[in-house]
């Protein structure tokens, strides 16, 4: 990348712009330029901002690798070789403003997106006999948003919040497979919407303590056509055509109190209800509530050492892209759509201990179990057969009952001062996931999908003053996530990476 850069400023105007230019080039060949505008102004408390941004950008978890099918009792089923690449382009524009209003202060921002990704894969097989696939996935997205923020003091001791939100999205996704005597194709078009609105009221009677109170509406509105069809004939998917609308309401109270200057106690009470509906292909009508209480406590056992508890029931939100049908053909797996997925809860205790040394250096050391309900994971969903069409078996999001889930995360920052690294700093960061949830399909205890039981990663950065230089580099440690469907088991895996760096400021001005 090569960014090029110009800061320009009016005098009496406090007008300033910012324009950048990078031309990033591939290890493949392939060239993916990209810029960005910004422009800000404004007198006094009245201020306005504004940015542009357009570019192009290449999916670096794409590319060319080994792929294996194994059976249940270890046999190679099949062997290939994979080439693939991912890239697209993205544009994105926002505003903000903000002026002072009825004794209070009033700011608004917009904004709007739009990407476009498409995603490439030609497969060879090799075993068990000579097979060529090849997959083609476009994606593209445009979004709108609008917000609007006021806040406002009614007293010495209490002030107000009030924000409103709302933001809307179009997806469409064309998926194509192809293999001798095999020609596959989904597509899907999805529009979205979320409106919310939200009020708070602060209030602090002493020093030590604080109060808040607020309430929270949201309406969450999905319109999904999903379709695929296998050598030209239409095949049907659950939940393929949906309209769904949620409508939430939450209530909520919290307060902090400092009992002494060591210890900190805060707690709260949020409670939600909400309605969800469902027409077209699934007619649905229900009605969720749920408590949501959280204790935590703050000790500063010492000037260098402090101690943190907490205890919190969460909820989850429901993820409107498990309602509808998806596919992923390059893996020939297909999931339904499920608009009767409720949100999974979750009681958590968390302990951290930080311990401060050298001035600069800390270690983070937290642990956490947590008991779940509702885990959202995947299961069977089977549709009868018609007279157009067989009885057929689909994967789909669903709640699979209790389950745990245990985390230890480590966190160190290690200034190398004293150990003969003049300027220099390491930072580390490991956590280590066990999770347990009983299988659908084969009723066995097994990990929750989709969590990677271990990540980390690594920092090394040494600033050398005399050279107008710092250096360093990154480590990305690698990672492995498997998801149980009910007719396969899919395990990605990622090789650790080094990103060294180098930055050199010839002025302080110019980098």
């Amino acid at each position: 990348a090569l960014p090029i850069s110009n800061v320009i400023k009016t005098p009496g105007t406090g007008l300033q712009g910012l324009i950048a230019v990078a031309g990033n080039r591939v290890f493949d060949g392939r060239k993916k330029p990209s810029m960005r505008a910004e422009l800000s102004g404004g007198s006094g408390d009245q201020t306005w901002e504004t940015s542009a941004r357009y570019g192009f950008g290449v999916d670096d978890g794409s590319g060319d690798g080994p792929g294996i099918v194994i059976s249940p009792s270890g046999a190679v089923l099949q062997r290939s070789d994979i080439e693939s690449e991912g890239d697209g382009g993205e544009y994105n524009l926002t505003a903000a403003f903000s002026r002072p209003l009825a004794g209070g202060k009033l700011k608004l921002n917009a904004k709007a997106n739009g990407d476009k990704f498409k995603f490439e894969e030609d497969q060879t097989t090799r075993f068990p006999s000579p097979l060529v696939e090849t997959t083609d996935d476009t994606y593209k997205t445009t979004g709108h948003e609008g917000g609007v923020n006021y806040t406002r003091n009614l007293g010495p001791r209490t002030s107000l919040e009030l924000v409103g939100l709302h933001s809307s999205q179009n997806q469409t996704i064309v998926s194509r497979y192809r293999a001798p005597g095999e020609d596959q194709a989904f597509g899907l078009d999805r529009d979205s919407s979320e409106t919310i609105g939200r009020g708070v009221v602060k209030f602090k009677p002493a020093e030590s303590l604080s109060l808040e109170a607020g309430t929270e509406t949201a309406i969450n509105r999905l319109e999904s056509q999903t379709r695929l069809s296998a050598n030209g004939s239409a095949i049907r998917l659950p939940a393929a055509n949906v309209e769904i609308e949620e409508r939430r309401a939450e209530a909520f109270v919290r307060s902090t109190w400092k009992v002494s200057p060591a210890l900190t106690v805060e707690g709260g009470l949020n409670f939600e209800t909400s309605r969800v509906t469902s027409s077209g292909d699934v007619m649905l009508e229900k009605s969720l509530s749920f408590a949501k209480p959280r204790v935590s406590a703050t000790w500063d056992v010492g000037p260098t050492t402090q101690v943190r508890a907490r205890l919190e029931r969460e909820v989850g939100q429901l993820d409107f892209d498990n309602f509808v049908a998806s596919s992923s053909l390059n893996t020939g797996v297909v999931s339904a759509g499920n608009p009767a997925l409720n949100p999974d809860q979750t009681l958590i205790g968390e302990l951290t201990l930080e311990q401060r040394f050298w001035d600069k250096g800390s270690v983070v050391v937290s642990l956490s179990h947590a008991r779940l309900t509702d885990v959202v994971d995947r299961a069977p969903i089977f549709v009868a057969a018609t007279s157009t069409s067989p009885a057929r078996v689909f994967d789909a999001p669903s709640n699979i009952g209790d389950g745990t889930h245990d985390r230890l995360s480590v966190n160190l920052t290690l200034p190398l001062d004293r150990l003969g690294v003049p300027a220099a700093q390491l930072k580390t960061n490991a956590t280590w996931h066990r999770t347990e949830v009983t299988d659908p399909t084969t009723h066995e205890v097994r990990e929750i999908s989709g969590q990677r039981p271990v990540e980390w990663d690594a920092t090394f950065t040494q600033d050398l003053p005399g050279m107008r230089t710092s250096w360093g580099f990154e480590v990305y440690g690698g990672w492995r996530k498997t998801s149980y469907k009910s007719n396969e088991i899919e395990t990605y895996k990622l090789k650790t990476f080094v990103k060294p760096f180098l930055e050199w400021k010839p002025t302080s001005d110019i980098s």
